[in-house]
């Protein structure tokens, strides 16, 4: 049975993934970076090799944080060709479980449907994601984020060129 404080601390995680998957759909990438910590990780696997390790394996991503703010400021310009103009997108996050560590961030995982909307198709991204919550300042940040997709293959989508 939970607790009234666990429910609490879930409640406000859950209300920090809304609020990021908010910024994602409207575009505020840089108040989006600036969810993540200095030392932070944010991988998406491979399709054909979901529990890889980027250390170790081929990934879609690996990104530290500069590689991450570089993302977000391509992403932004005209140069990322394939989201140029950005694409619409729609994000759920549902199933949201949090664990707190020895070490008192918080291990959080949930699932995600994400649809995209662009040039006249919509895609649906379905998956999951795993988190590394840790509190600076007072304030909830990112210092991991693992995004899993379970597609078998990317055929129907072509890439990933939106952040799942």
């Amino acid at each position: 049975m939970q607790t009234f404080e666990s429910r609490s601390l879930r409640e406000e995680v859950e209300d920090f993934l809304y609020e990021e998957a908010a910024l994602l759909d409207e575009w505020r990438l840089d108040e989006w970076a600036a969810l993540f910590t200095e030392d932070a990780k944010y991988v998406v696997p491979s399709t054909d090799l979901p529990e890889g390790d980027p250390e170790l394996d081929l990934v879609f991503i690996n990104d530290d944080i500069m590689r991450l703010r570089s993302r977000v400021k391509r992403l932004k310009s005209r140069h990322a060709h394939r989201e140029y103009p950005w694409s619409r997108t729609r994000r759920f996050i549902t199933n949201v479980r949090v664990k707190e560590t020895v070490d008192g961030d918080l291990a959080v995982t949930a699932n995600a449907l994400v649809y995209r909307f662009r040039a006249g198709q919509d895609d649906p991204y379905v998956g999951h994601y795993e988190y590394t919550l840790r509190r600076v300042d007072g304030e909830l940040k990112i210092s991991y984020r693992r995004a899993t997709l379970d597609h078998e293959t990317l055929s129907r989508h072509g890439a990933v060129s939106i952040i799942f």
